[in-house]
């Protein structure tokens, strides 16, 4: 899998927060987690892809109450930011934290929460992520990065340990522009070609994620909810101008790499996107996903 630098992880944080506000209060977690953890003690939740703990610090506040959480990750690297990024977060917010043997627990005011990392290669390895006892399985930013066959494997698992599932923050293909210029269709073309490729998973979903991933858990017999999520970046601040040149740059990475010949018409595009960096808002669709067996 292409990896994810814990930098990139934090400068999209703000943006994602922003996007998930009004999807995790559609959906109403807080109800959703109650009738997950039925007559268990506490809410067993599996946290794909976890990075540095990010949709760990988006949920388990939301969804209350006594919580597990399972954060598993391919990257040593990232796993061993996590204690850190959780610890100056909970330090923030005023929540108690503090380092077990091997894990963490973290309490709020109507929530706690025992954490423990697991380093597994979710491409080659899904079947080593113990399902079995987890009432929701979460990740974000992921499904557009696997293949068909993977997720189809994945919601085995779900089925089998009669589990939930919500992913957040899965691209759907809409890419917006303001202002627009010239090249921006044709890049946005290339860059919709290169999310197709394969990222270690298979080839990959990409902006058909979102509908594959609903007919899919619809056709398994799932409950299946959407909400978009859309990422709105204004680039009038240093925070979202860094944003914007991160995208711009990202998208013109991808757009040479699959389209070489048209690397004249590229690289034009991205200077004159960088010249407008900070009077450009770019508006990137995305869609957050909830699965109910």
């Amino acid at each position: 899998m292409t990896g994810f630098s814990a930098d990139w992880l934090a400068m999209r944080e703000p943006f994602d927060h922003a996007a998930r506000r009004a999807a995790a209060a559609s959906f109403d977690l807080p109800a959703l987690a109650s009738r997950l953890r039925a007559d268990s003690p506490a809410l067993t939740v599996v946290d794909l892809a976890c990075g540095t703990g990010a949709n760990f610090r988006e949920l388990a506040p939301r969804l209350r109450g006594s919580q597990r959480w399972l954060l598993v990750d391919h990257d040593p690297l990232l796993l061993s930011a996590l204690p850190g990024a959780l610890a100056a977060w909970a330090r923030v917010h005023g929540f108690g934290f503090e380092e077990t043997g091997g894990g963490l627990c973290i309490e709020g005011v109507d929530w706690s929460a025992e954490v423990q990392p697991l380093r597994i290669d979710l491409a080659g390895a899904l079947d080593a992520v113990p399902f079995a006892k987890a009432h929701l399985v979460t990740a974000s930013a992921l499904l557009d990065l696997v293949s068909i066959e993977w997720l189809d494997a994945l919601i085995g698992h779900l089925k089998s340990a009669n589990a939930a599932a919500l992913f957040a923050l899965t691209v759907d293909g809409r890419v917006a522009w303001d202002p627009s210029i010239e090249g921006d269709e044709e890049v946005h073309g290339f860059f919709m070609l290169h999310q197709r490729g394969a990222k270690g998973f298979g080839s990959a979903m990409g902006a058909e994620a979102a509908r594959l991933s609903a007919e899919r858990f619809t056709a398994a017999g799932f409950n299946v909810a959407q909400r978009t999520s859309d990422w709105c970046i204004e680039g009038t601040n240093g925070e979202a101008a860094a944003m914007v040149t991160a995208m711009v740059d990202g998208m013109n990475d991808a757009a040479i790499e699959q389209a070489p010949a048209a690397h004249a018409l590229v690289s034009k595009w991205r200077a004159q996107r960088m010249r407008l960096t900070r009077r450009s808002r770019l508006t990137v669709g995305h869609v957050d996903i909830l699965a109910v067996p």
